[in-house]
C-alpha cells in the first residue's frame, strides 16, 4: 500500500526530530493545573468545515461549527467526561411515570450576548426551530416524536412526547440544540449566552470569538480571545502547529501520530471511545438492496490490516455495529465478522453481481486516511473477485453533495450522549433523507428501537438494544471495520483537565470553553 503524498511529506519532515517515543495503550498522560491561568489567545485548527455553512443551529453538521457555536451559544444539557450529562441552561430535568412528558428547570439570570435575559420562551423558541414541516433541521428526526413545547414558567419548561421515551434528555446535548433569543431571524449575528462573543466569522475560512466579561457559567472560557482556522490538509495542520502558528489541532492522522507525538513542546491526545470510521452503502440502490451483497461486502474487508495501516494501532476492530463497549448497551455477542474472500465471492455470484463495478465515493473529509483505506479495501476486496473502483471526491461539499447522495461511499461517525441518539439519528425510519445515509428501513428494527424507549425493565431494555445492533449487523449497509481512537494535538502550554470527552474530538468539541494556558 502507497501512503499518500500528504502522509509521506509528513514522514518526511518529522524525520528531523529524532528517535520515536512509544505511546501507551491511553495515550500520553495528561495533567491539568490546580488552577487555570486566564488570558491569552487560543488558535485552533479543525478539518472539517464547508464554505457554505452558516450559524443558524438547523444546520450544524462539520466540527468547525459545532467548536464555534459551543464557544458562542450554550445547550441546555452539556455531555461531559465519560459521556455523563451535566447541567448547562438546564439546572434539573424529570419526567412522568411512564417518559412521555419532561420538566426543565432552566437556569435564572443568564443573559444574552446583547444583554437580553434568557428565559423559558427563548428555549422553546430555539427547540421548536428543529420540529414541523418547514424545518430544515439535521435533527428534525430525533424531535419527530415531539408534540408540544411550552413555558410553564418564567424559567420552566414543559416537553410533551408521542410516546414514551426514558433517554429523550440525551438530545438536548446535541451542537444543533443551542439556544438562541426568541424570534432570531438572524443566526449570523452570533448572539448567544456562551463564553466568547463574536466578532468575525468567514465561512470555510476563520472564525474569531472574544471573552464574555458576564459569562454565568464559573471555571470555563479562560482565554481572552478565540481564534478557529478552517485547514482541510492533515501536513499544513501539523506544520502550523509544529511552527506555532496554532495552539491545537483535530484529526490527527493515526500513522503519523507518533511522531507527532516526538515533535519537541507538542502533546498528543488519545482518547478510546465511540468513533468508528465506515463505508457506507446505499440500500436503496443497486446493487445494495441485496442482503447478500451487502454482506459479502463486509467479509470482503481485512479489519485487521485496517487497524495496523489506516490506524497504525490507534484503534481496534469492529464488527458492523455502531454502538461501541463505551456504551452501556453495546452487544459483545456478535459474532466477529471475518475476512472470507472466499465467502464473500460465493455470496457477490450468488447475487447475481459478481462482474459489478463498485464506485466507493471517498475524500479525507470523513476521517484521515479515507482516500488510503478506501485503496486498502479494493486491494483487499479484489481477492474475492469483487471489483472496488475508488473515486477521489473534492472535501469542500462533501457532506453535502456526496454522504448519503451516492450509491457507496466513506463515511465516519462519533458518539452520541446515549444508544437511543446514535441509533435513530443513522438508522431509523424517523430520520430517512436525512441522517439515515444508508437508506435502511427495517421494520424488525424500527419496532425494538421504539420498545426500548419506553422500556422500565433494565433487563428488557437490554434486550432491546442488543436486538439493534444484530440487525445493523446482519442486514444493515454499514461496514464498520475499525474503532478509531480520538487523535488530537496540542502545545504543551496548553493545560487540559484531567479527563477529556469521548463523546467527540477536541474534548467533546468544547476545547475553547475547557482549556487554558499554562502558567
Amino acid at each position: 500500500m502507497t501512503l499518500s503524498t500528504n502522509r509521506r511529506t509528513l514522514l518526511q519532515s518529522a524525520a528531523a526530530f529524532g528517535t520515536l517515543g512509544v505511546l501507551g495503550l491511553r495515550g500520553q498522560p495528561l495533567k491539568a493545573q490546580t488552577t487555570p491561568q486566564q488570558g491569552g489567545t487560543f488558535r485552533l485548527a479543525i478539518n472539517d468545515f464547508d464554505s457554505g455553512e452558516t450559524l443558524d443551529p438547523q444546520v450544524n453538521e462539520s466540527k468547525f461549527m459545532q467548536n464555534l457555536q459551543y464557544q458562542i451559544r450554550n445547550a441546555l444539557i452539556e455531555v461531559g467526561p465519560g459521556g455523563v450529562m451535566v447541567p448547562e441552561l438546564a439546572t434539573e430535568w424529570s419526567s412522568n411515570a411512564d417518559s412521555t412528558i419532561w420538566t426543565f428547570k432552566l437556569r435564572e439570570g443568564v443573559e444574552f450576548s446583547n444583554g437580553q435575559p434568557f428565559t423559558a420562551e427563548d428555549a422553546v423558541f430555539s427547540l421548536n426551530l428543529h420540529r414541523g414541516e418547514q424545518s430544515i433541521s439535521v435533527i428534525k428526526s430525533l424531535m419527530a416524536g415531539v408534540t408540544d413545547i411550552q413555558a410553564t414558567g418564567p424559567h420552566e419548561m414543559t416537553i410533551t412526547l408521542s410516546g414514551p421515551n426514558s433517554g429523550f434528555p440525551a438530545v438536548l446535548t446535541m451542537a444543533a440544540t443551542v439556544i438562541v433569543p426568541a424570534n432570531t431571524t438572524n443566526f449570523d449575528e452570533g448572539i448567544g449566552t456562551g463564553g466568547y462573543i463574536l466578532e468575525s466569522y468567514e465561512p470555510g475560512v476563520r472564525a474569531r470569538v472574544v471573552k464574555n466579561p458576564n459569562y454565568w457559567k464559573e471555571g470555563r472560557a479562560h482565554f481572552d480571545a478565540v481564534e478557529t482556522l478552517a485547514i482541510r490538509d492533515v501536513n499544513a495542520r501539523t506544520t502550523a502547529l509544529r511552527t506555532g502558528e496554532v495552539d491545537a489541532m483535530n484529526a490527527v492522522d493515526a500513522t503519523t501520530a507518533q511522531l507527532i507525538q516526538a515533535m519537541p513542546g507538542i502533546d498528543l491526545i488519545q482518547v478510546q471511545g465511540k468513533m468508528h470510521y465506515c463505508f457506507s452503502m446505499n440500500t436503496a440502490e443497486t446493487p445494495y438492496q441485496d442482503p447478500d451483497v451487502r454482506l459479502a461486502m463486509k467479509l470482503a474487508i481485512d479489519r485487521e490490516d485496517m487497524v495496523s495501516k489506516i490506524l497504525g494501532g490507534f484503534g481496534s476492530v469492529a464488527n458492523d455495529q455502531p454502538i461501541s463497549s463505551a456504551y452501556p448497551y453495546h452487544n459483545p455477542n456478535l459474532p466477529q465478522h471475518s475476512y472470507d474472500p472466499e465467502q464473500a465471492r460465493a455470496l457477490m455470484q450468488r447475487a447475481g453481481f459478481a462482474d459489478h463495478r463498485h464506485v466507493l465515493h471517498v475524500s479525507e473529509t470523513p476521517f484521515a486516511g479515507a482516500v488510503d483505506a478506501a485503496q486498502l479495501f479494493s486491494q483487499h476486496a479484489a481477492a474475492a473477485g469483487i471489483n472496488i473502483e475508488v473515486a477521489r471526491e473534492p472535501e469542500d461539499g462533501y457532506w453535502s453533495n456526496i454522504w448519503g447522495k451516492t450509491p457507496f461511499f466513506a463515511s465516519r461517525w462519533s458518539g452520541r450522549a446515549n444508544e437511543d441518539l446514535m441509533l435513530t439519528q443513522a438508522y431509523s425510519r424517523e430520520s430517512l433523507g436525512s441522517w439515515n445515509a444508508t437508506h435502511w428501513d427495517n421494520d424488525a428494527f424500527n419496532t425494538a428501537l421504539i420498545a426500548a424507549r419506553g422500556e422500565q425493565d433494565e433487563e428488557r431494555r437490554r434486550e432491546l438494544y442488543w436486538e439493534c445492533q444484530r440487525l445493523i449487523y446482519e442486514d444493515g449497509g454499514m461496514i464498520a471495520p475499525i474503532w478509531a481512537d480520538i487523535l488530537d494535538a496540542k502545545s504543551s502550554n496548553i493545560a487540559t483537565g484531567e479527563e477529556i470527552a469521548s463523546d467527540w474530538d477536541m474534548d467533546g468539541n468544547r476545547a475553547s470553553e475547557r482549556w487554558w494556558f499554562a502558567a
